[in-house]
C-alpha cells in the first residue's frame, strides 16, 4: 500500500493532465497546418454513396475559437482548483472544505429545531414523541448500521433496548458513549488460564454462571482458573462498567453462546471499536440522540432483564 501513499502517483497523474493539455494542443496547431492537396473543384476526391463529396474546407473559426477556449479553460482551472497531484489551487478549495461549510450552513438551519430540546433532560426528552421523532432519525443516519434499525444489535453489536450495558446505561454514561466511543478490549487469556483443558473448563464455569447448559465437573475444575478473568469480569463474573467489562452471568452473549464460542474468545481476545460521534454530530444532536437510546432501554418490555 506505500507505493500509493507516497509521491510518484500524484507527479504521474499531474504529468498525464498536463501531457494531454498539450497534446490537443499541439494537435490543433498542427491540424491547422496541414493543407489537403485539392482539385480544381475544392474537393478533396473522397466520395461516398455516389454523391457524397468531401470538400476541402477549413474548420469555422468558431470552431477552433471553441478548441481554443477548452485549453484555456483547463489551465486556469487547474490553476485556481486542486487538480495537479498535491498542489491545492489558489483558491484553496477542498472536498473537506466544501463538506465543512455544507454542515455549518446545515447546522444554522437545524439550529431552532434543537434549540427546543437542549434545555431539558435526556430523561424527559424521551417522553417527547416530537424529540424521539428527531433522534430515531439521527439513529437511523449514524447508528444502525451496526446496532440494527431496531436497536437490538447483532453479533458483536450491543443490544441497545435491553438494560444489559457495558459502560453503564444512565444518560450521562449514553452521552459519554456517544460523544468520545469506546474501544473494548479483551486480550487473549489461553497462557494465563492454562491448558486448551483448562480453557475448556474456564468456558463451562462461565455458562454455569448464567445457569446456561454446561458440564457441571467441568464448570467445578474451571471455576479456580477463572481467577484470571475475575480481574475485569470481578469474582463473582458480574463485570466492572468502569472497564467495560460484561456481566457474565446474565445470559446474554454479544459475541456467540456456547462452550466454543467461549473457547474462542479466552483463546484469541476480542476487540471492538464503537467511534467517537463528537466530531460528526453536535452538542445538541448528541443531547437528542441520548435521550432517544436512553429511552429504549427504559421503554422496554416488562420482562427485560435488568
Amino acid at each position: 500500500m506505500s507505493d500509493f501513499t507516497g509521491n510518484f502517483w500524484p507527479v504521474y497523474v499531474a504529468a498525464l493532465t498536463l501531457a494531454g493539455i498539450a497534446g490537443c494542443a499541439l494537435l490543433l496547431w498542427l491540424t491547422s497546418r496541414k493543407k489537403v492537396a485539392a482539385t480544381a473543384d475544392n474537393t478533396t476526391g473522397h466520395v461516398w454513396d455516389e454523391d457524397l463529396t468531401e470538400m476541402n474546407n477549413p474548420l469555422p473559426m468558431w470552431w477552433v475559437g471553441l478548441f481554443v477556449l477548452t485549453i484555456v479553460f483547463s489551465l486556469a482551472y487547474l490553476v485556481a482548483y486542486p487538480g495537479l497531484g498535491t498542489y491545492s489551487g489558489q483558491l484553496k478549495w477542498s472536498q473537506k472544505g466544501e463538506y465543512d461549510a455544507e454542515v455549518a450552513e446545515a447546522g444554522k438551519a437545524l439550529a431552532p429545531l434543537y434549540s427546543q430540546f437542549t434545555a431539558r433532560k435526556p430523561e424527559d426528552l424521551a417522553a417527547d414523541p416530537a424529540a424521539m421523532a428527531v433522534g430515531e432519525r439521527l439513529f437511523m443516519n449514524n447508528c444502525a448500521q451496526c446496532h440494527g434499525s431496531d436497536a437490538r444489535g447483532s453479533k458483536g453489536f450491543p443490544n441497545l433496548a435491553d438494560r444489559d450495558w457495558l459502560h453503564g446505561g444512565s444518560a450521562e454514561k449514553i452521552a459519554e458513549s456517544l460523544t468520545k466511543g469506546r474501544v473494548g478490549a479483551m486480550p487473549p487469556m489461553a497462557a494465563a488460564v492454562g491448558s486448551p483443558d483448562d480453557v475448556k473448563n474456564v468456558a463451562h464455569y462461565v455458562l454455569s454462571l448464567s445457569n446456561s447448559p454446561h458440564d457441571s465437573l467441568r464448570a467445578q475444575l474451571g471455576k479456580s482458573k477463572f481467577s484470571a478473568c475475575a480481574a475485569c469480569h470481578g469474582n463473582d463474573g458480574k463485570g466492572n462498567a468502569a472497564m467495560g467489562a460484561p456481566n457474565l452471568t446474565d445470559d446474554i452473549w454479544l459475541h456467540g453462546y456456547g462452550e466454543q464460542a467461549i473457547v474462542n474468545i479466552v483463546a484469541n481476545g476480542r476487540t471492538n471499536e464503537m467511534p467517537a460521534q463528537a466530531g460528526k454530530l453536535s452538542e445538541a444532536q448528541i443531547h437528542v440522540l441520548t435521550a432517544y437510546v436512553w429511552g429504549l432501554s427504559n421503554r422496554a418490555a416488562p420482562n427485560a432483564k435488568p
